[in-house]
């Protein structure tokens, strides 16, 4: 499920470039997750129903009180959410999706650093990771002999990154209680309702634009959102959080991938380097509290 989730985030990459060359940022954004939470609005409905058929009484008030519940903590999601795909889908303006793709991958150095002020412990060998990390990051976003151009848009991706970490930590908080496709749905509504008043403040939508941007906008609003971060949230029910996190970068391999294939975008050797470092360090990132492990244990035998 979470491996499917890193196929679809990355081919909506190229979704969402096309999708710019149409329409704005807070349009399409808007547009989009308010899509994911009408796909999965009818499910909930008929589910609902089925469940609280027969129910006594005090059993829908249980319901009714888990329902508010998801609700305050899909009202959070969304808001980090609607922070994180913000930011991602300004940067489409002045960067490739190949390069937003690998560098949104950076959530996962900042959720061990996130995690520092929740007193969670860090291994060594993820410190290593997150200086390779940015090593990659800068052979992947700076020319050395140009320092004054550095991409606007590699800066964006880099906070969007952070939000999405927020997001990562947040749903690890949230989803073992609490109904997943409420919870998605939730999120949706708050952060499509969100930027559609962004939208209506800083944008100017043309229907005939958004006709335009149509393809994109169903791919994207439905398979990214309705079902991908969905199956995130169900995901992150039953995998350990370390096995999840490496399942969901990879959606930085499908995003060049299908860059490559589908928009014709090609990377320079020092930007092909520093992808390879960040995703050789996000993999060694999320294996580093086995190998700690393994490291202590060889240690205890001696």
């Amino acid at each position: 499920m979470l491996l499917l989730t890193a196929f679809i985030w990355g081919s909506s990459f190229v979704a969402q470039s096309i999708g710019m060359e149409e329409v704005e940022a807070f349009t399409f954004n808007g547009i989009r997750t308010l899509m994911g939470a009408f796909v999965l609005l009818p499910f909930i409905l008929i589910k609902d129903k089925m469940q609280r058929k027969g129910m006594t009484s005090e059993k829908l008030n249980e319901a009714k009180a888990a329902d508010k519940k998801v609700i305050i903590a899909g009202m959070i999601l969304g808001v980090a959410l609607c922070l994180a795909s913000n930011f991602q889908q300004f940067a489409f303006n002045y960067s490739t999706s190949g390069k937003i793709a690998f560098i949104t991958a950076l959530y996962m150095f900042f959720v061990p650093l996130i995690g520092i002020f929740l007193r969670k412990k860090v291994p060594l060998l993820t410190w290593i990771c997150v200086v390779f990390g940015f090593i990659g990051l800068y052979f992947l976003s700076i020319d050395p002999n140009d320092l004054s151009a550095i991409n606007f848009g590699d800066v964006l991706t880099l906070i969007c990154s952070i939000f999405f970490a927020v997001h990562i930590l947040l749903i690890e908080k949230f989803a073992p209680d609490a109904d997943g496709i409420k919870l998605s749905c939730i999120q949706f509504f708050t952060s499509g309702t969100i930027s559609c008043i962004l939208m209506f403040i800083f944008e100017t939508p043309e229907p005939k634009a958004i006709a335009g941007a149509i393809l994109p906008l169903l791919y994207s609003g439905i398979m990214s959102c309705g079902f991908a971060y969905t199956f995130q949230i169900i995901g992150q029910k039953y995998t350990e959080a370390t096995v999840a996190s490496l399942l969901m970068c990879m959606e930085s391999v499908f995003g060049v991938l299908c860059g490559a294939l589908i928009l014709h975008e090609t990377l320079s050797g020092r930007e092909i380097l520093g992808c390879v470092i960040m995703f050789a360090a996000i993999i060694l990132s999320q294996l580093s509290e086995t190998i700690t492990e393994k490291i202590r244990n060889l240690k205890g035998k001696k």
